[in-house]
């Protein structure tokens, strides 16, 4: 009789409960927490991950074997399993969903997966068996396989562990998020040979070998003009003043006039990268960091509030440096990766190998590497949120790095976590410190530090001879009633404009809108063009010649005339970043005009090619939407626009207000980060709104308060806990009544908790209709977990009645 040992395991799906194997005797030796096993589910074979072994079931159920064992070693941590199952309770999912999100594709393996051979890999320098052999010929004669078509090649169904010892010798990769690794970046750099090098008259003899060549002499004369500043020059930088080629350089090197040498520059400009001792801390930083070590003392987490251009940053480094010497590692989240180029530069220079960067769009081996680097103890991480769900071993810190920032809430997929937050409770699993970092809070993290929850610093300075910039508020109506607008600009934002262009100065343009127009209007017949799949008007994007949908996606190409009325006076309705670039080069043709928005920087390598220009003051005006608020700190800015202040004020959402003046906030904070004081415009047609007073005036207290007061009195957050439940389906009918039904069950137990159902702003979204519930709580984690179970029941409930299955109930806690 067949003896067996029973396991359970996590898989990465989004099924409701933990599945059961049996395990063969021939594998016992293997079984430990966290290692990948492959198993069978629904015709498929998983990659699932060991979380114990159990008795017996006592059940008749018949449960299938595992195929193999992955991993000889664990490749999670308990402290990982804690953390994936906290969030599945908490965020209301399933632990697979939490499990899915968490891990790298390389660790996630299907029968679907893909596989790919490496480019110029030579398998006879690697000992491979006869299968692994075989398995590696056949990827790379036919491009890509499946791990289904990878175990017909081999005959057999056990083909996990023959596939993870070709990825750890680097022969495969997963085809999934092929993208460009987070490197160093180099350049050519020129100098003078040594016997030119004093440049004294030994150059005499240079210019003689070169005088037959009109554009080596140009070259010469352009090197001998650029090296006053610094003796390496830019290969790039010859070219583009002395209008010469590589073949001129060449020509050079061979006469050994030049030597060429690739360095490492910074991704912001073609600097030579200096590793240079960090400044000292000024007096009031070194008062915060003082104030900070003593708080961490008393308290767990601790919010440096610290206005924008105080060198907050620069405490983050000191208190990393300690952590580390400590033998403990740091995890530094950002809310955005690709907008952080000057901070991850800095820390790459201070602390070199030390530390290891990771977020979503890393390709995929370079995750793994990363995620196996954590679990071996590497001291510093800098991340997206995503980062959270590494294996760290020893953690002794957690920055969060512009705590307020809406980016840490993950909105799809499941689980629809709040990063901070998520970190808060990672942080008591390791019993690490939190510093959260903003010259904005968010209202639940200031009320915390006013509550006494969490300690609080303040850092009201700015760092050096930099000042808060002035902020003028100007009235729309006024400029429209007077005649004063010249397109979109005010005449105040216009002149000031002009004047700072005179002096050589650089300008920000906010509009919190990409595309060229938000709507193509037919002035015949009032036709509006929408997205057939969601309930939305399409953006014009004259660029390329699409009407396009910034929810699902959906393309058209730009009509000549209305496809309702066949007029011709289509109008283009509305101001986007796009058409705001345009009319600025109109009223100001001799200035060179930048975008930056998810159009003009959509890869890493864009995003640091405007970052570039506009550092280089290539770009005198650069216009974008909310990636212009963060991670530019440059010392030319003299002027910060806001082209439409209401758009953002009025939002239909209980945080459009605290969202604004934090925006506003950190716009304003581009502006005067050096000695020159910057000036900051609002437009505006409702000046005596209370945010755009407290934003004029810097006053935080005064927001807060009166923000707080609406929030208690309308029942949200930071007072109650909310919870929006939203039902879809692609016919109507049926998305309302599974929302009736729904609704009428949980408000018998809930009553007046119950908000809905109701059509929420946006009706449909790709292809789905919508009803919304929202259920506001008392905070009291009693009384928040039995209703979230009662929730959860109920789903289960309604989803079982026939004709139902087809319908999503999607969960969204903390919105």
């Amino acid at each position: 009789m067949e003896v067996y040992k029973y396991i359970r395991v996590i898989l990465p799906l989004a099924v409701p409960k933990i599945y059961t194997y049996r395990v063969d005797e021939i594998h016992w030796d293997y079984i430990q927490f966290g290692v990948r096993v492959e198993v069978p589910l629904r015709n498929k074979l998983y990659s699932a991950i060991l979380i114990d072994e159990i008795e017996k079931p006592d059940t008749l159920h018949r449960f299938k074997s595992v195929q193999s064992f992955i991993d000889k070693h664990p490749i999670i941590t308990q402290e990982q399993f804690k953390l994936w199952s906290w969030m599945a309770e908490y965020y209301m999912t399933t632990i697979g969903e939490v499990m899915n999100v968490a891990m790298p594709s390389g660790l996630k393996l299907n029968s679907e997966t893909k596989l790919i051979a490496r480019e110029h890999i030579d398998s006879t320098e690697y000992t491979l068996t006869d299968k692994e052999y075989m398995l590696a010929e056949a990827i790379s004669i036919q491009d890509e396989i499946t791990i289904n078509q990878a175990q017909d090649i081999l005959n057999q169904k056990t083909v996990y562990p023959l596939i993870k010892s070709l990825l750890d010798k680097n022969i495969l990769y997963i085809k999934e998020e092929l993208k460009s690794k987070f490197k160093a970046k180099v350049a050519d750099f020129i100098s003078l040979t040594s016997p030119y090098a004093s440049k004294g008259d030994i150059m005499s003899e240079a210019f003689e070998l070169t005088v037959k060549s009109e554009k080596q002499t140009r070259a010469l004369l352009s090197y001998i003009q650029l090296s006053r500043q610094q003796e390496w020059i830019p290969k790039s930088d010859i070219y583009k003043l002395a209008n010469v080629d590589s073949s001129v350089i060449k020509a050079l090197v061979k006469k050994n006039i030049f030597q060429v040498e690739s360095k490492e520059i910074s991704r912001l400009s073609n600097e030579l990268v200096e590793l240079k001792e960090t400044p000292p801390l000024n007096e009031h930083q070194v008062k915060a960091l003082s104030e900070i070590d003593h708080l961490f003392t008393l308290k767990d987490h601790v919010l440096l509030f610290g206005v924008t251009g105080s060198g907050k940053t620069r405490i983050y480094i000191d208190l990393i440096r300690k952590t580390i010497a400590e033998g403990k590692q740091v995890l530094y989240l950002l809310p955005e990766i690709a907008l952080t180029t000057q901070i991850v530069d800095r820390l790459m220079h201070v602390f070199e190998d030390n530390i290891g960067v990771y977020h979503s769009k890393m390709n995929n081996n370079m995750r793994v590497e990363l995620w196996n680097a954590c679990l071996n103890g590497k001291s510093l991480i800098l991340g997206a949120r995503s980062s959270l769900f590494l294996p760290f071993n020893n953690l002794g810190l957690i920055i969060i790095d512009e705590e307020h920032d809406p980016s840490y809430k993950q909105s799809d997929p499941a689980p629809r976590y709040n990063a901070r937050d998520t970190a808060i409770y990672l942080a008591q699993i390791y019993k690490s410190k939190v510093l959260l970092g903003t010259a904005t809070p968010s209202l639940e993290t200031y009320k915390n530090a006013i509550d006494s929850k969490f300690g609080i610093v303040k850092l009201l300075e700015r760092h050096g001879a930099s000042v808060l910039p002035e902020i003028n508020i100007v009235d729309l109506r006024e400029q429209y009633k007077k005649g004063y607008m010249d397109s979109i600009l005010s005449k105040d934002l216009k002149d000031a404009i002009k004047n700072a262009l005179a002096k050589n100065e650089q300008i920000l343009l906010f509009q919190n809108r990409r595309g060229y127009s938000p709507t193509l209007q037919c002035m015949a017949c009032d036709y509006n063009a929408g997205c057939p799949n969601c309930d939305v008007s399409l953006t014009v994007h004259n660029y390329y010649n699409e009407l396009r949908c910034h929810y699902c996606g959906y393309r058209h190409k730009l009509p000549k005339d209305c496809p309702q009325c066949g007029f011709t006076d289509l109008n283009k309705k509305g101001f986007g970043t796009e058409k705001i670039e345009d009319e600025i080069q109109k009223i100001f043709p001799n200035s060179t005009v930048g975008r930056m928005d998810f159009d003009t920087a959509k890869t890493k390598n864009a995003y640091e090619k405007i970052f570039s220009d506009f550092k280089q003051q290539k770009i005198d005006i650069l216009v974008g939407t909310q990636m212009i608020t963060k991670g530019l700190d440059f010392d030319n800015i003299a002027i910060v626009g806001i082209l439409s202040a209401d758009r953002i004020l009025y939002f239909p959402d209980f945080k459009a207000n605290e969202r604004a003046f934090q925006l506003f906030t950190q716009v304003a904070g581009r502006a005067g980060r050096r000695e020159k004081k910057g000036r900051v415009i609002i437009q505006t047609f409702n000046p005596e709104h209370p945010v755009v007073i407290e934003t004029h005036k810097y006053d935080y207290a005064t927001f807060y308060k009166r923000e707080l007061l609406e929030r208690k009195r309308f029942v949200y957050p930071p007072f109650f806990r909310m919870i929006n439940i939203t039902i879809k389906h692609k016919r109507f009918d049926k998305a309302e009544h599974v929302a009736k039904i729904f609704a009428e069950r949980i408000k018998v137990k809930l009553g007046n908790r119950v908000i809905g159902p109701s059509v929420p702003g946006i009706a449909r979204l790709r292809g789905f209709y919508q009803q919304q519930i929202i259920i506001k709580m008392e905070k009291n984690r009693k009384t928040v977990g039995s209703i979230k179970s009662f929730l959860k029941a109920t789903k289960n409930e309604v989803l079982n009645i026939e004709g139902m299955k087809s319908v999503r109930i999607i969960f969204n806690v903390d919105p």
